[in-house]
Parts: structure tokens; C-alpha cells; sequence
């Protein structure tokens, strides 16, 4: 795949709507008229209940993945430090190890936030560019040589909680080229357009065929996991693969869902990060 002459890499302005684009049609009075208010009120209840049944099972998963892989994680963590403080200063693995644990302690602390429900205004404590620069490293992943991260337009400042879902699709995407694809290159580009964010993740590796695009690889959750969490947001997401030519995904989040009202926006270059 030559990255030199890629079509995404062209401005394109494509119009994406979601059903928030319409939550301000207000419905004629005469019309609610017509509905019975014991059935309103029913319906009603039931969202109400329905709601409570939602938020329950969540409060039961959390605690379920609380008390075991959590748990699990804090108690392998334990045993790492454990034997990283037993080695010699002079032991050509401590620095390995130490590394190790520290990557732990990362993911039990983003762990312990997803479980909490926390979100701040910025909760990768950098931009999105760089955060999706730091993916290889803060997973201990060898990034190929050819791994870049390149930012197009004027940045704009995300939606409170929007960053980190958009950050976690970005990621599972760079996970799986760095694991999966045996690709030399890995770009992945962040565009702020005039109308919608768009991020795009590509690779010059092994590809995968229709089928294992479809379904993903057997055992793993990652494809099915950016499309759940771009459904949730209102955002499209696309997928491109063809075996020993590589893959692509595209995720494209309308700037009305994406982005702050232009208050105090950042005026911006385009550039980019190698590893």
C-alpha cells in the first residue's frame, strides 16, 4: 500500500447526520393530543424501567469485572514488583521488568476510571495526535519504523467524554496493525474538517479477507468493539482490506457531535510524530 498516493489523504467534505440532528424538531401540540395520557404514562414507566434494568446490568458487570480481572491484574502486579525488587541493579532484565510493571500499573489505572464511569475535559492529558502516538510504547508493542501520526486542519476541541471513545477506537486500530498486520509502515492521520473529525489508521501488511473482516478473528473483539463504540457516539466507521495489500480503517465523527462550540479554538499546522 503506498501511502504516498492514498485518495484519503485528499480533503474530502462528505455530509454526516445522525439522529441528534434532528432532536430539536419540536412535535405539534395537536399531535401529542391524540395519545392518551395513561398511555404516555405508561410508556414512561416502562423507559424508566427499562433504563433501571440497563444501569443495573452495568453496576453487575463492573463489579464483576472488579472482582476478577482487576482483582487479578492488582495481584499480578504485586508479584511483578516482587521479583523486580529481589534482582541485582546489575541484572540485564530489571529494566525489562520494571517496564513491564509500570505498563501494568497503566492499565489498572485505566481500568479503575473505565469501571468509575470518571471523564474530565481532557482525559488523555494530551492531544489526540499524541496520545495516538503513544500507543506502541504505553503497550509495549515494537512499532515498525515506518510508524507515523499525522494531524490535517485547524484543531478543534472535542466534546467532554467524546475524546476518550474516539481515542480507544484510534487505538484498537494501531493495536491490531502493530500485532497483526507484519506491516513496515502503520500511518494514522487526525483531520479536523470544517464539518466532521476524521481519523484514519492504514497499513502496507498482510491484509485480511472478506470473511475475517466481516467477523474478525476468532477469539477476538476488537473489530466488533470500534463498531459498538462508533454506533454509540454517532459516528461512521469503514473498513478497507485485501489480503498482502493491507488495511484501513476510517472513522468519521460529524462535527456537531464531535466538536465544542468555537470558542477558543487552536490555531494549527499540519505536522506529525515518528516513532
Amino acid at each position: 500500500m503506498d501511502f504516498d498516493n492514498q485518495e484519503t489523504l485528499q480533503p474530502r467534505f462528505d455530509a454526516n447526520y445522525s439522529g441528534s440532528d434532528f432532536a430539536g424538531i419540536a412535535i405539534p401540540s395537536e399531535v401529542c393530543a391524540l395519545v392518551p395520557n395513561t398511555v404516555l404514562g405508561r410508556s414512561t414507566t416502562s423507559r424508566n424501567e427499562l433504563t433501571d434494568e440497563r444501569l443495573a446490568e452495568r453496576m453487575r458487570i463492573a463489579q464483576e469485572l472488579h472482582d476478577t480481572l482487576l482483582q487479578g491484574f492488582v495481584a499480578a502486579s504485586m508479584h511483578l514488583h516482587a521479583v523486580v525488587n529481589r534482582l541485582s541493579s546489575d541484572s540485564p532484565e530489571k529494566q525489562r521488568l520494571t517496564d513491564i510493571a509500570q505498563m501494568v500499573e497503566r492499565v489498572l489505572d485505566e481500568g479503575r476510571c473505565a469501571l468509575q464511569g470518571l471523564r474530565s475535559r481532557n482525559e488523555l492529558g494530551a492531544s489526540l495526535g499524541e496520545a495516538l502516538a503513544r500507543v506502541p510504547g504505553d503497550l509495549g508493542f515494537a512499532s515498525p519504523p515506518g510508524f507515523r501520526v499525522v494531524v490535517l486542519g485547524r484543531e478543534k476541541e472535542l466534546r467532554l467524554g467524546l475524546l476518550d471513545q474516539v481515542y480507544r477506537i484510534g487505538r484498537e486500530a494501531i493495536v491490531n496493525a502493530c500485532q497483526h498486520s507484519q506491516a513496515k509502515e502503520i500511518e494514522a492521520e487526525v483531520e479536523y474538517r470544517p464539518t466532521e473529525l476524521r481519523i484514519a489508521v492504514r497499513d502496507n501488511g498482510c491484509g485480511m479477507g472478506p470473511q475475517e473482516l466481516e467477523g474478525g478473528r476468532k477469539g477476538h473483539w476488537g473489530l466488533d468493539g470500534m463498531r459498538e463504540r462508533a454506533d454509540r457516539i454517532g459516528a461512521q466507521l469503514r473498513l478497507w482490506s485485501k489480503v498482502a495489500l493491507g488495511t484501513e480503517v476510517e472513522l468519521c465523527v460529524p462535527g456537531c457531535i464531535a466538536f465544542e462550540p468555537p470558542t477558543h479554538q487552536k490555531a494549527g499546522l499540519p505536522f506529525e510524530w515518528h516513532s
